[in-house]
């Protein structure tokens, strides 16, 4: 199958691509802080855990350690993000601060992830915690077109999922749109946390999984088939069963079953290159899953460790597979279409925002 490579001439600027109105529906909270807020909030809490606190020195040391191919390894650098966010004022900066960096960056929607469970250790319930965030969003996307929610992770490998979720639930109509679970994948299946997703179920509300990333297929089929996820975190790993032996692609029946259904894959292109999925963003296998039109979507992950903004993902897109305006146009209808947000809002942002934003770039 052909690719969809297009003359380099052809390529977009940056400023083009910071200018188009993008949704992100993959973020996590705890990896997109500022270097300088992590220190200055180290210093603040009296964290003396940093491996420096040049600001410079913390970037390149949080992008090196989080470049090593291995998705145990690229978590450990969370460690000194999630040690600076244990009180409410440090929760409200960085979310309020997190919201500002997509405005600059274009975004007009987003969905931010953080986990809960992470942020206890001075006392905080996890009330208090989600509290703290979806104030300091709000805050940061005042007087903006980004609309802006938040999805409550739990973590796989430890045990409060189900607290985690009915926690979701209480904020569903203050800015809380789903529930997910992270961290690390293999050897921690997702229908380990079978409880708390039968109870999303029951509360008639949105979650979606991490699978697909550093473990394969039979990730994605339990997510899916065991505990219902709607989209899938990563998921890029359903490219193992496609055969692309041949001289066109043959979709295995977990494949078929994704694209069918048109589940949404929330694809991290850089962040794949960090943990070791694909050597580089040219390797990477999302111009095929667009190719065969699978509901593909494109986030940053964590823009700290991987040094991303949504802007910089979509370049390296365009430099990799040629992406014009009309593909990042498809992209982000993608993204907004499977958004948690209600059907009318979406709609609204898809008719009023997105492709009146895109029109009005073509005629520039």
């Amino acid at each position: 199958m052909e690719t969809t490579q297009k003359s380099r001439s052809d390529r977009l600027s940056e400023d083009v691509i910071n200018a188009a109105p993008k949704v992100l529906l993959h973020d996590h909270l705890d990896g997109g802080l500022r270097a300088p807020t992590v220190i200055e909030l180290a210093s603040q809490d009296g964290y003396d855990g940093l491996p420096t606190t040049d600001v410079d020195e913390l970037v390149t040391w949080m992008q090196r350690g989080a470049n090593r191919k291995d998705l145990t390894l690229y978590l450990e650098t969370f460690a000194h993000t999630v040690a600076v966010m244990q009180t409410a004022d440090s929760l409200e900066r960085v979310s309020r601060e997190c919201a500002e960096d997509l405005v600059a960056d274009g975004v007009v929607y987003a969905e931010i992830r953080f986990a809960p469970e992470l942020h206890t250790e001075r006392g905080l319930s996890f009330d208090e915690i989600i509290e703290a965030v979806l104030s300091g969003l709000e805050q940061g996307a005042v007087g903006s077109n980004l609309t802006i929610r938040l999805i409550c992770s739990a973590m796989r490998h430890l045990t409060e999922s189900l607290e985690v979720a009915q926690a979701a639930t209480r904020f569903r109509d203050k800015g809380v749109v789903g529930f997910d679970i992270a961290g690390p994948e293999d050897g921690y299946p997702p229908d380990d946390h079978l409880l708390a997703f039968q109870y999303m179920q029951r509360e008639n509300f949105h979650f979606t999984i991490h699978a697909g990333e550093a473990y394969g297929p039979r990730s994605i089929w339990k997510a899916l088939q065991y505990c219902g996820a709607e989209r899938l975190g990563h998921g890029i790993r359903i490219i193992e069963d496609i055969d692309t032996s041949g001289d066109e692609p043959t979709l295995g029946r977990l494949a078929q079953y994704v694209r069918d259904r048109r589940i949404p894959l929330e694809v991290c292109p850089t962040s794949n290159v960090n943990t070791g999925v694909v050597q580089t963003v040219a390797d990477h296998p999302i111009d095929l899953l667009v190719q065969l039109r699978f509901r593909v979507t494109v986030n940053t992950d964590n823009r700290l460790m991987s040094g991303v903004s949504l802007t910089s993902e979509f370049v390296a897109l365009s430099e990799a597979f040629g992406y014009d305006l009309d593909e990042i146009e498809w992209l982000t209808l993608n993204a907004m279409k499977s958004a948690f947000l209600q059907f009318d809002q979406r709609l609204d942002i898809i008719n009023n925002v997105i492709k009146t934003g895109f029109a009005s770039l073509r005629q520039q």
